[in-house]
């Protein structure tokens, strides 16, 4: 029998061990950490991440040929494949702070296989690292490997969250990578096989290790680049009377341009977008390339303007203060149907607002209190050490208050900013809530996603991203 392990049980490892598990019966699949209450939690019915369809793959596993374990050691010394999917965070400090990522936690992985391993292995890139990762650990693996052959592979993830099941059962391709020598295609070859189970063979694409490094952090560039660029528009579209949803459709119907990711918003979010970028970035620098490094910090530059424009956009519209006033935030994931918060724009609206002494009533119904808690009090790329290292009793700030309702969110609120686009938010009955709200009522749509036409005959004043702007929001433009 085949044995796979996987070091790390977060975002990426837990549900792609587990599809493998669910596709290839006859392999055993193991998935370690050496956070026990991840684990726990892993083995219990609540598990540590909301996926649609994860918890199902999960259940009908787990027991049979997916288990997990803390016992990390054991399961790396059996296993055939261990793939890799430890933190790749940006660095806070040192060289590179900022910008570079910090491969402790890569370093520290390899090692420990070439310790305890006792039999060949291919070991496979799963994080998102820097290209030329794959040369490092190789040579940490080559000097401790004690007799033993080790073979690299890179094998990104391309899953979106909220769909991340989905796109492990019927993935747009899968990517792996290796040295061009016997070993390398040998290795790719006994990977391509797993995947083999239920993915067509066309759809598996192999090159070189440096090529599917690239592509992931290529991948993610692109895909941020065009949410910069369609919010971009945006604010030209609320300068001109023009509807970027609109322009979005006209442009997005251009079958050389697409219709995905075009949709504007109040920013992106979510653990890989920025994070790359930065990577892609400090490794253009380190290459001699600064005018390439330039083009790529513009579309962080641009979507932390959009953050910005908002928040100045909600303060300006209310007389130029939010101080002591309610604002309901509905919403605070990075994106619908996922509880993960990481880098949602939530954060630096929400700490905007508190900036101008706002009241904030906070509704998401798949964050905690004690996540936004954590999230208010962190600062920047805290989030992606483990947790140890982050802040253990998060500060509760006495102006934010979590609730379970949107309804009780917004009661006797003075506005109300929609920063994720949960369904349940295009279906509120919005005249009881426009009744329940101090006057004059506000809405400001981070996403795009209300009936702003019918939200005005009740008597809201609204801004929604991109749309023309109602003539009380003309008279107070936003600062810049």
């Amino acid at each position: 029998m085949v044995k796979i392990c996987c070091i790390g049980a977060g975002y990426v490892g837990g549900p792609t061990m587990a599809v493998i598990a669910l596709k290839c019966p006859e392999i055993s699949v193991a998935v370690v950490d050496i956070a026990t209450a991840r684990i726990n939690a892993w083995n219990s019915d609540h598990l540590p991440i909301y996926e649609p369809g994860l918890e199902e793959v999960v259940k009908n596993c787990r027991g049979k040929n997916l288990f997990f374990s803390t016992d990390v050691e054991k399961h790396v010394a059996e296993a055939d494949i261990v793939f890799v999917s430890v933190n790749t965070p940006t660095k806070t400090q040192g060289l590179g702070a900022g910008k570079a990522a910090d491969l402790t936690y890569w370093e520290s992985a390899a090692r420990m296989i070439a310790d305890v391993s006792k039999s060949d292995k291919i070991v496979v890139e799963k994080s998102t690292v820097p290209v030329k990762t794959a040369e490092a650990i190789e040579k940490i693996l080559t000097h401790n490997r004690k007799g033993i052959n080790f073979t690299i592979l890179s094998n990104p993830e391309f899953l979106a969250e909220g769909t991340a099941i989905k796109d492990l059962l019927n993935p747009d391709r899968v990517l792996i990578g290796g040295r061009e020598t016997p070993e390398g295609a040998k290795a790719i070859q006994a990977l391509k096989d797993v995947y083999a189970h239920w993915v067509p063979v066309d759809k598996i694409l192999c090159t070189n290790l440096w090529s599917a490094e690239l592509s992931k952090l290529a991948a993610n560039a692109f895909l941020a680049q065009r949410i910069s660029s369609v919010n971009a528009m945006s604010a030209l579209c609320e300068a001109t009377g023009a509807d970027v949803t609109q322009v979005s459709h006209a442009i997005g119907t251009d079958s050389r341009i697409g219709p995905k990711f075009l949709n504007s918003s109040v920013g992106f979010g979510g653990s890989c977008f920025q994070k790359d970028i930065l990577n892609l970035v400090y490794i253009c620098e380190c290459n001699g390339l600064p005018e390439v490094a330039t083009y790529w910090k513009q579309v962080i530059k641009v979507n932390d303007y959009q953050k910005t424009r908002f928040v100045n956009r909600v303060v300006s519209s209310m007389f130029n203060t939010v101080s002591g006033k309610k604002i309901a935030i509905l919403g605070f994931a990075f994106k619908k149907d996922t509880g993960d918060t990481r880098e949602t724009p939530a954060i630096d609206v929400c700490k905007g607002l508190l900036g101008d002494r706002a009241r904030l009533s906070i509704y998401d119904p798949q964050v905690t209190e004690e996540q936004i808690s954590r999230d208010l009090s962190m600062n920047k790329f805290d989030w992606d050490h483990p947790a140890h290292l982050q802040p253990t009793s998060p500060t509760s700030i006495k102006t934010v208050s979590v609730v379970w309702d949107a309804y009780e969110a917004t009661k006797e609120a003075h506005a109300v900013c929609i920063l994720t686009e949960w369904d349940e938010f295009k279906k509120l009955d919005y005249q009881k809530v426009y009744d329940n709200m101090q006057k004059p009522a506000f809405i400001f749509d981070g996403r795009s996603i209300v009936d702003v036409e019918k939200l005005r005959k009740i008597g809201f004043i609204v801004f929604s991203i991109g749309k023309p702007l109602d003539s009380w929001l003309k008279d107070m433009p936003a600062a810049a």
